[in-house]
């Protein structure tokens, strides 16, 4: 009888030997899995930082852009008022010519 519960007690140390082996390897694998994921979401987080280095990059750009806008739309308004003027004074010469004309007659 003490060999049948010997041999018995073999049988349950090799299963449990064997569950163990089996629920390491189960361990390996999530901690791989853990491993890869971290890995991953560590580059998301420097594509984030690069994205946000480079947007903080084109603010001075963009500033400048906004200025230089500012500046063409004043430039718009003082032609319009040079046309303006340039008009007046083409109208006005048509004026004095047709009034020299006039008197040379």
């Amino acid at each position: 009888m003490t060999s049948a519960s010997s041999s018995s007690a073999r049988s349950l140390f090799a299963e449990s030997k064997q569950r163990l082996a089996e629920r390491v390897q189960v361990n390996m694998n999530n901690i791989a899995s853990l491993a890869r994921q971290i890995q991953r979401g560590s580059k998301s987080n420097e594509l984030l930082m690069k994205a946000a280095r480079d947007t903080a990059c084109t603010e001075p750009l963009m500033e400048s852009t906004e200025q230089n806008l500012k500046k063409m739309q004043l430039i718009s308004v003082h032609m319009g008022y040079q046309f303006e003027s340039i008009q007046k004074s083409a109208e006005m010469i048509t004026e004095i010519n047709e009034q020299v004309a006039s008197l040379h007659r």
